[in-house]
């Protein structure tokens, strides 16, 4: 017979005190508090890419673009979680009582790794489409050009589109950018197998 290891249930103040006071950053999602991985080199650089492009376009509009150290709250689920990347209008909505945790995001993006795109693709995205300021999903594929987006229409219907050519244009709806493929993946070189004789 396995023993079944019991996981630990925080509140959420619980959850905050403790990551006031951490050196390292934690999701807190149905109770639970988990310890976020370390990003590789090449999916530091593709989230420092789309920053780079999104503060560009965006700058004098009513915008302003985070990187994976600030915390967003999903107040129908009460979850915490750091996205790659965040947009959000101005001015923002921090929850209540707090100055470090913000509420309206228009845009999220997340660079996939092995071990979260499942959870990015499903779970997560649940929980975001419940926040009603959240507009569009970008999954950045960090082992190959594969963008994926979701963009919000009326009715809470959700378009996809994909791209996986570095010439590919990727034209954000919730805001006005615009940018290649290519651009997102600049500095990134991918493994590639030779190819048998």
């Amino acid at each position: 017979m396995i023993a079944q290891v019991e996981t630990k249930t925080y509140t959420a103040e619980e959850y905050l005190e403790l990551e006031i006071n951490s050196e390292e950053r934690h999701e807190f999602i149905n109770g639970e508090i988990i310890l976020m991985a370390g990003g590789t080199p090449d999916h530091s650089e593709i989230t420092t890419n789309l920053v780079f492009a999104l503060k560009l376009a965006l700058k004098g509009q009513p915008y302003r673009t985070f990187s994976s150290d600030q915390r967003l709250w999903v107040p129908q689920l009460n979850n915490y979680t750091y996205p790659d990347v965040i947009v959000v209008a101005k001015p923002i909505e921090l929850q209540s009582g707090r100055n470090d945790t913000i509420t309206n995001p228009v845009l999220i993006a997340e660079v996939l790794s092995k071990s979260t795109k499942a959870y990015d693709r499903d779970e997560k995205f649940a929980a975001y489409r419940s926040i009603p300021s959240f507009q569009e999903y970008l999954l950045i594929d960090q082992y190959r050009l594969q963008v994926q987006q979701y963009s919000k229409t009326d009715g809470n219907k959700w378009i996809f589109s994909e791209y996986s050519c570095a010439g590919d244009r990727v034209s954000l709806t919730s805001i006005s950018v615009e940018f290649s493929v290519g651009d997102l993946y600049e500095n990134i070189e991918f493994d590639v197998m030779p190819n048998p004789a």
